[in-house]
């Protein structure tokens, strides 16, 4: 069964969904400047759009494109911004 997710005032919003391998997110973002924390290891990849990511001990901001993908481990905080709409698909393990 999907689950909807949403979080800052449905500025983002996501869809929970099981891959063939992987749990996952499928979401999109508002601009704007947002703190997640993580409970799993994540891998982010940005599809549509653009973000830039201050991920855990970095101390400069990375900008992640349309195909770019990131990883943030498990048990942290990280940041990102928008300029405009993005859309992401997350996996978790």
């Amino acid at each position: 069964m999907l689950k909807v997710n949403e979080y800052f005032d449905g500025k983002v919003k996501s869809i929970a969904l099981q891959t063939a391998t992987l749990p996952a997110t499928v979401g999109v973002m508002e601009a704007g400047d947002y703190e997640f924390g993580t409970s799993q290891k994540e891998v982010m990849t940005v599809v549509s759009g653009s973000m830039d990511a201050l991920l855990p001990g970095a101390t400069e901001w990375a900008t992640f494109n349309q195909g770019d993908s990131f990883e943030v481990a498990a048990n942290v905080k990280f940041q990102v911004r928008m300029a405009g709409q993005t859309a992401y698909f997350c996996t978790y393990e």
